[in-house]
């Protein structure tokens, strides 16, 4: 239902978006995993129409975003990151006002605004102005618009952004009753729980570029036995890197405070890289050690935390 091919977003120098190809399946979604200032909501901007790729092809439901945007649109859902709310309004003309843009009317818009805000929990706040309401709530709303229509295509960016944590479960399984009604979800996180308990099938990406392509269980087995170990303490950062790797560590990050490597076997090597880092002068204070994961891929490959 999403088609995207080598997809470039360019403003000035900055490149945000650096040929981008993915496709996203009815009854699945397609999640873009990546910290802050990915490329994620440029990459969702495109394909919703708001932005006009510098280059490449986005097509949704068969209609390209460029030639044929109005059709490409028609069966477009989209919930954005910002709170697309009108606070002085109520939760019922929130939805009835997006609803309209679409083009419902009628009996048939009344009755569907009803289903959403009892779809999103807020069919007894219906009559309450949005300013009142909390956070999670919000977000809710949010998400009631973005479904309002009853879309095949659903663009999700970042949506449980700074909701409770109950808030958070509501929002994931309405995500999920989308997906049973056969809609295409286009998902986009930086938090790693998020994405391993929704994907079907995910891409990492970071400064623009997906880095890595699949299924979860693809996904980690590109770690292999790697574990992802933590060190915080004072490090000589060269001096600690240049022993880590002959013993054949792969040192994701390396300050005077922390090290980050990916090792393979690494409860039996723990002994031999607090050796290696004492005769390089440092100290290690704590130590942490995760099993081959989705988070320890992405810091192999990037070195940075998912949540920066």
């Amino acid at each position: 239902m999403i088609t995207v091919q080598n997809l470039r977003k360019q403003y000035g120098d900055l490149v945000a978006v650096d040929d981008v190809t993915f496709t996203a399946e009815p009854g699945r979604i397609f999640g873009l995993l990546g910290p802050n200032g990915a490329g994620k909501s440029t990459t969702i901007g495109c394909i919703s129409g708001l932005l006009k790729p510098t280059s490449g092809r986005i097509a949704v439901l068969g209609h390209d975003v460029v030639i044929d945007s109005i059709e490409a649109r028609r069966e477009l859902g989209i919930v954005p990151q910002e709170l697309a709310l009108y606070e002085d309004m109520s939760a019922r003309d929130n939805l009835a006002y997006w609803g309209a843009a679409y083009g419902m009317g009628g009996d048939a818009l009344k009755k569907r605004v009803l289903e959403v805000l009892e779809i999103v929990g807020l069919g007894d706040r219906a009559k309450e102005h949005v300013k009142r309401f909390s956070g999670g709530m919000k977000r809710r709303l949010n998400f009631g618009c973005g479904i309002v229509q009853r879309p095949k295509v659903l663009l999700l960016d970042e949506p449980t952004v700074g909701v409770d944590p109950q808030s958070r479960v509501r929002l994931l399984e309405l995500v999920r009753q989308q997906v049973a009604g056969g809609a295409c979800v286009l998902y986009t996180t930086h938090y790693m729980e998020e994405a391993q308990e929704l994907c079907d099938r995910l891409a990492i990406i970071d400064h623009g570029k997906v880095l890595v392509m699949g299924t979860l269980d693809e996904l980690r087995r590109l770690m292999g036995e790697h574990d992802l170990v933590r060190l915080s303490g004072r490090f000589d950062p060269a001096a600690a890197r240049r022993g880590l790797e002959a013993l054949g560590a792969e040192v994701a990050s390396a300050d005077e405070q922390s090290l980050r490597l990916t090792v393979e076997g690494a409860s039996k090597k723990l002994p031999a890289i607090f050796s290696v880092i004492a005769a390089s002068g440092g100290e290690v204070q704590e130590t942490s050690l995760t099993q081959p994961s989705l988070e320890s891929l992405f810091i192999k490959l990037t070195g940075r935390e998912l949540r920066e």
